[in-house]
């Protein structure tokens, strides 16, 4: 019998034990050195023998019994298969593990597959340990120490309990209808969209609703205005759909809409933040929103309107937003969930101008059908008994306070602020000389997370900046974060 104790199993590889076990097994079953109809050793003695746990072997000898290598008998043991599988007759044994990575055949790709691999990623930090704290200053993130956690736990657990056999078969493409008519009623209140819940259909975040419009209204070489600097998700989302971006910069009225028409009046779709610019936090006056609706309507384009985080305003009130305005059926408004309750909701929301409302549920029937049910019953539920409203009133003043208190952490810094009325971010200019990538590497050095404003620019930026989210963490943290930050800056000048 073959010896297992001189199995090549080593504890210093990546690969873990288990797998190891399964292709070593697996390659002598193949060379024939284990016999077909040959009893192994007993889970338990083997691991004895190799100085493993049982699950080690467990694991490796399930796997194998899965493929029809092992066959295991109630009361008798595990045996090599009698009949083996067909394709065993002609596979070569494998060589044995090693630390040497095997060649590996590059795969062919689209030319959308290839665009992607070009394109800037998403802010997506890295997912945070359940002991850990965000640091200062990460950008994204709401206040998860506020967050009603338990409410949620008990709502998600009753809509489970009280779902019926309707929640367990295919549902409508556009989302839960309640849901949409309680985002349609909140919006139309808090936002003056215009909409009614047949113009909504539910997505995957903002993200994957920049995925759906840039599928079904581009085609490779069709331009699209991006503001510059601007979100790397939509530019990435354009990217893979084979669009030409055209940058066109963002001063303190939002995007340069004469700058756009001079570089190309052609262009088929205009992404905006116009409520909140995303990374500058500049509001879009109402001239150069007026002016951006007549370009579309004239050149018979379209607008993505991003509403990402407006529903955080400490002062004043917000311009309607663009979509409130349209007349020409032109505008498509994004809104979700992620920034006002948690990232991982994944749950965000298009409002479409009635003309296309049909082609888009065809599309989503093809791409995913529909987005799961539970969390969109428990959303329901969250807005339709007040918690979210309450919500949302916590948390604006909550944040006007965080706001407050980085504003006075920052004060000695040589850092120029500019810090708007909304959202959930700052931007630190700053002075000549210093580049925000060297400050941002010399930032972590200190346990410091800040984001450099040219990882959102296209064209080069002529002032550097840093971004500073201030939400997701508490008073004592941007303090502190404030003097680490101060120090990385003089070494970073140094």
């Amino acid at each position: 019998m073959t010896s297992f104790v001189d199995s090549p199993i080593d504890p210093t590889l990546d690969t873990p034990l288990y797998w190891q076990l399964y292709h070593h097994l697996r390659a002598a079953i193949l060379a024939g050195r284990l016999k077909q109809g040959m009893k192994l050793p007993s889970t338990r003695a083997l691991a004895d023998q190799l100085h493993v746990s049982r699950n080690t072997v467990l694991n490796a000898y399930e796997q194998l019994i899965a493929e029809g290598y092992l066959e295991s008998m109630e009361a008798s043991g595990t045996f090599v298969a009698s009949v083996l599988p067909e394709q065993l007759l002609t596979t070569p044994a494998r060589p044995a593990l090693s630390n040497r990575q095997p060649d590996v055949r590059q795969p062919r790709l689209s030319k959308i597959g290839q665009a992607f691999l070009t394109a800037p990623a998403p802010i997506a930090p890295p997912p945070i340990a359940s002991s850990d704290k965000p640091r200062a200053f990460r950008t994204g993130l709401p206040a998860f120490d506020a967050f009603p956690f338990d409410l949620w736990a008990k709502t998600i657990a009753r809509q489970a309990r009280h779902a019926t056999g309707n929640a367990l078969v295919y549902q409508d493409s556009a989302g839960y209808r309640p849901l949409r008519e309680a985002i349609a009623d909140h919006i139309t209140v808090t936002r003056r969209v215009r909409c009614t819940a047949d113009q909504i259909i539910i997505v995957a975040g903002s993200q994957g609703g920049l995925d759906l419009v840039a599928r079904l209204l581009l085609n490779p070489g069709d331009a699209v205005w991006l503001e510059d600097p601007g979100y790397p998700g939509a530019r990435g989302a354009f990217l893979g759909v084979g669009a030409q971006l055209v940058p066109v910069p963002v001063d303190q009225e939002g995007l340069m809409v004469n700058v756009g028409m001079a570089r190309c009046p052609e262009a088929r779709l205009v992404y905006l933040t116009p409520s909140h610019q995303f990374p500058l936090g500049v509001t879009m006056s109402l001239a150069r929103r007026l002016a951006v609706l007549a370009w579309a309507k004239h050149a018979g384009a379209y607008i993505l309107e991003d509403d990402y985080d407006s529903e955080y305003r400490f002062a004043g009130h917000a311009l309607a937003a663009l979509q409130g305005l349209d007349e020409a059926h032109c505008v498509i408004y994004s809104g979700t969930f992620s920034k006002v309750l948690f990232p991982a909701l994944r749950l965000g929301y298009l409002v479409l101008p009635p003309p296309l409302v049909d082609v888009f549920l065809a599309a989503r029937r093809f791409i995913d059908i529909h987005p799961p049910l539970l969390e969109q019953t428990a959303l329901t539920a969250f807005i339709s008994e007040g918690h979210f409203g309450r919500h949302l009133r916590r948390m604006r003043t909550l944040y006007a306070e965080r706001r407050g208190a980085l504003l006075s952490a920052m004060a000695d810094l040589p850092l120029e602020i500019y810090a708007s009325e909304t959202g959930m971010h700052c931007v630190g200019w700053l002075p000549p000389g210093l580049d925000d990538q060297t400050v941002t590497r010399q930032a972590a050095r200190h346990d410091v997370e800040v984001t450099p404003l040219s990882k959102f620019s296209i064209t080069p930026m002529t002032r550097q900046g840093l971004l500073l989210g201030y939400a997701g963490i508490d008073e004592s943290q941007i303090a502190a974060g404030a003097r680490r930050l101060a120090d990385a800056l003089r070494l970073a000048g140094d």
